[in-house]
C-alpha cells in the first residue's frame, strides 16, 4: 500500500466517522462494517447509506459520483462501484467537512444511464458531474450543513 493511498483511506475513514456523528445527531445512529468482507457482502453499514468525501466540490462546482473503478490503472477493465456496487445502498451521502449531500441512489442511476450530465474518466475510475448548484436546488434530498463550533 503506498502512503498515498494510505493517506486517502484514512481520510476517507475519518470522514464516514464524521458523517456518522452528523447523522447521530440528527437521530439516525449507523453501523459501520469495517471489514472488506462484510462490506462486499452487505454494504457499507446496516442502514444501506454509501459514504463519499469529495473534497473537490467547493473548487470546481461539481459533486463527482463515481459509477466504476480499477484498482491500479495497468488493470484492463473497470468494476462497477459507488451507485452501481450490487449491495444495500438506496442512499448516497457525499460531500465534505461543511456540507453533506443526501442522494436517492437510483435516482442517480437513472441520471447516467439517461446521459443527465457529463461523463469523466480517469486512469481508475469512471464517473459523471452534477453541478453543486442543481444539487442544491433540485436534487439533492437533504442538504446537512455543518454549524461550525463557537470556541
Amino acid at each position: 500500500m503506498t502512503p498515498e493511498y494510505r493517506a486517502k483511506l484514512e481520510q476517507g475513514l475519518f470522514y464516514q466517522d464524521f458523517v456518522m456523528e452528523q447523522f447521530y445527531k440528527i437521530g439516525i445512529p449507523l453501523i459501520s462494517y469495517s471489514s472488506k468482507e462484510y462490506q462486499n457482502m452487505i454494504g457499507e453499514n446496516k442502514a444501506g447509506i454509501e459514504i463519499k468525501n469529495d473534497t473537490r466540490f467547493p473548487e470546481t462546482g461539481n459533486i463527482y459520483i463515481e459509477v466504476a473503478e480499477k484498482s491500479k490503472a495497468e488493470n484492463k477493465t473497470f468494476i462497477p462501484s459507488g451507485i452501481f456496487r450490487n449491495d444495500n445502498t438506496w442512499l448516497y451521502v457525499i460531500g465534505d467537512m461543511k456540507r453533506i449531500f443526501i442522494f436517492s441512489k437510483k435516482q442517480l442511476q437513472i441520471f447516467y444511464e439517461t446521459k443527465k450530465f457529463k461523463e469523466v474518466e480517469t486512469a481508475t475510475s469512471k464517473g459523471f458531474l452534477i453541478p453543486v448548484s442543481e444539487a442544491e436546488r433540485i436534487y439533492a434530498l437533504k442538504i446537512i450543513e455543518i454549524q461550525e463550533k463557537e470556541n
